[in-house]
């Protein structure tokens, strides 16, 4: 297994791959904002590969505003992370938070942070057994205008 910092050429790959936790963006859109990315000093994305095979990515940026939890700003903030069912439990969603973390600390950030949905147990004991220790749980509202 290898882990790279992607570049443009993945842009769909990785579309591809974000669909599948992201289930309410298009492959085209998603694209498009990863084709953003790399024009970015503050967001990255790492891609792993079993071979030549793309089996999981993680995205990462930094954040500069308030992150619920912390105290230092910029903050290095996984914004997403996805590994093919078929290749979890070996180790490549910690490799690629290993990825987001050394370039969030190579950037200045002193601490790095997440988030999940309230009901996503799974994501939840991942990033425990990661090392991540829950800050704080909110309920976001909304309502039209």
């Amino acid at each position: 297994m290898k882990i790279l910092e992607a570049t443009q050429k993945y842009s769909q790959i990785l579309a591809e791959m974000a669909t599948k936790i992201w289930d309410n963006e298009n492959v085209d859109e998603l694209e498009k904002e990863f084709s953003e990315i790399y024009h970015s000093i503050k967001d990255t994305c790492f891609i792993a590969f079993d071979g030549n095979t793309p089996v999981g990515f993680a995205n990462v940026s930094l954040r500069f505003d308030y992150v619920e939890g912390t105290e230092s700003a910029p903050v290095g903030y996984l914004e997403g992370i996805f590994v093919d069912e078929n290749f979890r439990n070996r180790g490549i969603a910690k490799s690629l938070v290993k990825s987001c973390e050394d370039w969030a600390k190579k950037k200045g950030a002193k601490e790095f942070a997440s988030d999940c949905l309230l009901d996503n147990t799974q994501s939840l004991k991942f990033h425990l057994a990661i090392g991540f220790i829950e800050a704080n749980r909110i309920i976001c509202f909304k309502k039209g205008l």
